[in-house]
């Protein structure tokens, strides 16, 4: 069985294993009650509604 060659550096070990963890983009919906943009399974920052229902108060 044959041996490395020379010593890789943690730097070129550590990109190369990089390679196969990718984050995805986080989903955004729009929101049904002020159509504003949002991320999906969280209350809306504009109008606090959450799964149809208020959730947290909102001031303007």
């Amino acid at each position: 069985m044959g041996n490395p060659a020379r010593k890789f550096s943690k730097g070129r070990r550590d990109r190369r294993r990089a390679q196969t963890f990718k984050l995805s983009a986080p989903s955004i919906v729009e929101c049904p009650q002020c159509h504003e943009v949002k991320l999906s399974h969280r209350a809306c920052r504009k109008c606090g509604f959450y799964n149809g229902k208020q959730v947290i108060s909102v001031e303007d």
